[in-house]
């Protein structure tokens, strides 16, 4: 199994048209991933590389190919009507991997999804990857931008805010021959849809997930709440690291939500909330995985 896409999941990527989308839906392609349509408004009616279908609105492309899951990769100041187009065509999961969209605007996104079906994963995020049977794990599903190449079909699930560490993460379990269920990239914004939390308790449902890593960073609360969830009811060892621990406070460090403010959010809180939880701490990015793999 694996949580939220599979290789049998029908992806549509809104923006195949624009020069990163269509970099990285050939990348996903190429990957093996179920890429059944873009959407373009404008364009509809014509063929992204001969293979796949565009289509002017995501409702369309949905009742034409069935569609369950979109990437979007849209310029900031459309990509919250993007995301609203995509639950409003009842998609199941819209994967944002746009970076600078208005925090109001997300805010709005947020209000507008209140007891609708559709997962958002990000803004501001990697995407997500469930890696296949495949040579190198080819044939699974790759919804955004993260290095198929570098994963590998296995049991541990990995659930970052930061692209770069979930890289890290991935690359340091392959190379041990240990491979992933799923790997998820939920970004760094203040205002997000999917949270470690949620995604924690997906992996510890699924049977196939054995062991997880949780990497956070400075800001925000939600790596405490994760882990106090975890010391009351995760039944999966669960590995982490926190980034940002000498990060000056007051100061935007990388991503939009990373930055300590009123002494709350600090690297030192979240490491002992961590500890308190039973979660292995590694104490550098490069200690990740074998920090996971004592534990277990």
């Amino acid at each position: 199994m694996a949580i939220l896409v599979t290789p049998e999941t029908k992806v549509l990527v809104q923006g195949i048209t624009g020069s990163f989308g269509a970099r990285h839906a050939r990348l996903s392609l190429e990957y093996g991933t179920s890429v059944v349509a873009g959407v373009t408004p404008g364009k509809g009616g014509q063929m992204f590389d001969g293979k796949v279908p565009i289509f002017d609105t995501v409702a369309e492309a949905v009742k034409e190919t069935g569609a369950t899951a979109s990437a979007v990769f849209v310029p900031p100041a459309f990509a919250a009507d993007a995301i609203l187009e995509g639950v409003d065509a009842g998609l199941d999961l819209v994967v944002c991997i746009t970076e600078g969209i208005p925090v109001n605007d997300m805010v709005k996104v947020k209000r507008a999804m209140e007891g609708r079906k559709t997962r958002l994963i990000g803004p501001n995020c990697p995407g997500i990857v469930t890696p296949g049977d495949g040579k190198d794990s080819h044939g699974g599903c790759r919804i955004g931008i993260a290095p198929g190449y570098i994963h590998r079909k296995g049991h541990i699930g990995v659930v970052s805010r930061s692209g770069t560490l979930t890289y890290e993460a991935v690359w340091q379990l392959t190379c041990r021959g240990v491979g992933q269920s799923t790997c998820v990239g939920i970004g760094g914004d203040p205002v997000n849809g999917t949270s470690h939390l949620d995604v924690l308790k997906m992996f510890n449902d699924d049977p196939d997930t054995h062991g997880i890593i949780l990497i956070g960073e400075i800001g925000g609360s939600a790596e405490e709440e994760a882990a106090e969830w975890v010391r009351q009811h995760c039944k999966k060892p669960v590995a982490g690291f926190i980034a940002g621990a000498t990060a000056p406070p007051g100061r935007r460090m990388g991503h939009a939500g990373a930055i300590v403010s009123g002494g709350k959010g600090t690297a030192k809180a979240k490491i002992e909330a961590f500890k308190a939880a039973g979660i292995g701490v590694a104490e550098t990015p490069s200690e990740m995985a074998d920090t996971l793999l004592r534990m277990m």
